[in-house]
């Protein structure tokens, strides 16, 4: 559609990406950090849209990015050849979510079974469940005043507990009102040109 296109298109939301999202949850960090470099990032979960524009924009910010997701569910290649293309970036992937989670000053996750691949639920849960969930014990492992972040709707009891979401709500309720912002930041910047 870009390519076609003779004004700006926003990718709001793709299999691939979903860039808007990432604005909102950079504004997040930054708003409730006070700064974005130097922090460390951890993504519990699927490789999915979210995790790719995660990896992409906090390593663009100087962020430490760590990921954790099973066999078979990993980032998109492209984004995984991104976080290798310049030694500056401190990017790592692996399969246990407590390792990725140490240290972590953002915990991101979002749902195992995204838009589309409802068919897949079982599969996934099967792949997931026990040991790809942002739950009290895997927050041990991060940071004392560790952020959790969920791009929403949140399956309480897969990807995240709901002691967890309830104790980190103000925060991700923070991060949903943000998408507002972010996007109408992204229109002023388009009208400009």
């Amino acid at each position: 559609l870009a390519r076609y296109a003779d004004i700006p298109v926003i990718n709001g939301l793709t299999d691939f990406a979903h860039p808007c999202q990432v604005l909102a949850d950079l504004m997040t960090i930054r708003e409730r950090k006070a700064r974005l470099e130097g922090l460390k990032m951890c993504f519990i979960g699927d490789g999915n849209n979210m995790v790719n524009s995660l990896i992409v924009g906090c390593l663009k910010v100087g962020m430490e990015v760590s990921v954790a997701c099973p066999e078979g569910y990993d980032p998109h290649p492209d984004v995984l050849a991104f976080a290798k293309s310049d030694p500056s970036f401190r990017f790592t992937l692996c399969r246990d979510p407590r390792q990725a989670a140490v240290g972590a000053d953002v915990v991101f996750t979002d749902v195992w079974a995204s838009m589309g691949q409802e068919g897949e639920a079982e599969q996934r849960r099967a792949a997931f469940a026990g040991i790809y969930q942002v739950n009290g014990k895997l927050l041990g492992a991060a940071n004392e005043g560790c952020m959790v972040q969920h791009c929403l709707p949140a399956h309480r009891g897969e990807e995240i507990t709901a002691e967890v979401l309830e104790a980190h709500a103000a925060e991700i309720f923070d991060e949903a009102e943000n998408r507002l912002h972010a996007q109408k930041a992204v229109m002023v910047a388009l009208l400009k040109e």
